[in-house]
């Protein structure tokens, strides 16, 4: 093994050793110390990567006694397979399917499962109102103007220092701020690709990335992806050879919906890779900043020497949604994107980049990070402990290492699209699984979202889902 992740490293090696039965559910594992010196690593090591474990609901710690593989009810964690997806680029129509998604996001008394946005309860509001308040009353009246792009130049400071958390050293002046990472992607997109142009892509693939090729009238190439390691850099290799493709779109790190985080070294191959065919890649990295562990993920921007990847993210999955706060490193490309960003909504507005850069200057932010990872992990943990109890026997999930949302593989008579329906019908909001896919695919899967409170309520709803989709089975 090598000094990079090495906690990750592990475990990985272990949970292996879990699923080939080398220690079978409720034995012990090995001690700490005993780890630590049969596989030559440090105590802190061995506990790192014990603590992934324990995320993942692989182990469970027993008091004055050490770990033990978890039980389980059914292979409620076995690993799913890699995708399948077409081998051809496809037009794009998931339009009319996520807008009845987001309009049951809107419904009061619906328990929001089919959304990927945290709950108010997990995001800093306090602090973010305080700022509001105090710019407020200092009458600024910078809050009130145009911050043209690239943007506010606090905030690009901010967001530069916080990008050598990602590998990343960037100037504040090849930062373009966005409304939103959405924006960000659609500005890149529409910079490297015209319409009827092929776009390679992740399945299953974010909708809000089908929606953005679809609105742009350009075809998607969905790439098989494992669930736990992205996509497959052999397949993109053979779909280059094959298609001509204006751009790669991807999210390295806990894809959604997958999950999946990409390897250190296949970081490194894809860039290679995309330089041999001079394509560029647009890197979605807005789940980066919540990984389980201690250690964030390396951008793949920070193995990028060309200036060909654009790199995009936001404050939306870990501050603050509603104030749409992105930005874009768009590398080689950085002018054609703020003069993009100037034609299509002038600016991004200029209160919340304010807000947000005052809320990164004061320093809370990496507490704030640390508590989230924490209750994401735990809530994870725990819905797919309750997707054991209550859904119908032959139902996989995803193990993610980060981020809120859990891929769901159902039997395979569950037709996720009535399910929606029905869960709709007793107030519960989930996301079918052809939102996901440009031809429609994961027909018997579901995404749902970890980033809710946990109390009675969504205890209820995750048992009546299991059962309207055993309904089905």
């Amino acid at each position: 093994m090598t000094d990079t992740n090495l906690y990750e490293q592990l475990a990985e090696r272990l949970m292996k050793q879990v699923d080939r039965g080398v220690y079978p559910p409720g034995e012990r594992v090995p001690s700490v110390r005993e780890a630590s010196s049969r596989f030559k690593v440090s105590i802190s090591t061995v506990v790192e990567a014990y603590r992934v474990l324990e995320s993942r609901g692989v182990i469970e710690a027993r008091p004055q006694s050490g770990f033990y593989v978890r039980a389980r009810q059914w292979e409620a964690s076995a690993e799913l397979e890699t995708s399948r997806p077409q081998a051809k680029p496809c037009t794009v129509s998931v339009g009319d399917l996520a807008m009845s998604v987001l309009r049951a996001s809107t419904q009061p008394n619906v328990v929001q499962l089919g959304v990927a946005s945290p709950h108010p309860s997990f995001l800093p509001v306090r602090a973010l109102n305080r700022i509001i308040a105090g710019i407020a009353r200092r009458d600024d009246d910078h809050a009130m103007r145009y911050d043209f792009p690239p943007g506010n130049r606090e905030l690009r400071v901010q967001i530069a220092r916080r990008m050598a958390a990602a590998g990343c050293d960037v100037s504040p002046d090849d930062i373009v701020t966005t409304s939103g990472c959405q924006e960000a992607l659609r500005l890149c997109l529409r910079v490297v690709a015209k319409p009827g142009d092929t776009v390679a892509i992740e399945s299953p693939a974010f909708y809000g990335t089908l929606q953005a090729i679809e609105a742009l009238g350009m075809r998607a190439l969905e790439i098989p992806t494992h669930p736990r390691e992205g996509v497959s850099l052999d397949a993109l290799k053979l779909a280059l050879e094959q298609w001509k493709v204006a751009a790669v779109m991807l999210v390295p790190s806990f894809t959604n919906p997958l999950g999946s985080c990409m390897p250190d070294d296949n970081r490194r191959r894809l860039v290679r890779l995309l330089n041999q065919h001079d394509i560029p890649l647009i890197e979605d990295d807005i789940y980066g900043d919540l990984a389980f562990g201690s250690t964030r993920p390396n951008a793949i921007k920070s193995y990028d020497r060309k200036g060909t990847v654009m790199y995009c993210s936001s404050f939306s999955k870990t501050l603050a949604p509603g104030m749409r706060v992105g930005w874009a490193v768009p590398g080689l490309y950085r002018d054609q994107v703020a003069h993009r960003k100037y034609v299509s909504s002038m600016a991004t507005a200029t209160l919340p980049q304010m807000v947000i850069a005052e809320y990164l200057a004061q320093g809370g932010y990496e507490r704030h990070l640390r508590k989230v990872r924490a209750i994401y992990a735990q809530q994870a943990q725990r819905m797919v402990e309750a997707i054991a109890r209550n859904f119908p026997a032959g139902t996989r999930v995803t193990r993610p290492s980060g981020g809120f949302v859990l891929w769901v593989e159902l039997p395979e008579k569950v037709d996720s699209l009535a399910l929606h329906c029905h869960a709709l019908e007793k107030g519960i909001s989930i996301a079918p699984g052809p939102l996901f896919s440009a031809t429609g695919k994961y027909r018997n899967f579901i995404r749902l979202t970890c980033a809710l409170p946990w109390d009675e309520k969504l205890d209820r709803a995750l048992v009546t889902l299991g059962g309207l989709a055993e309904a089905l089975a």
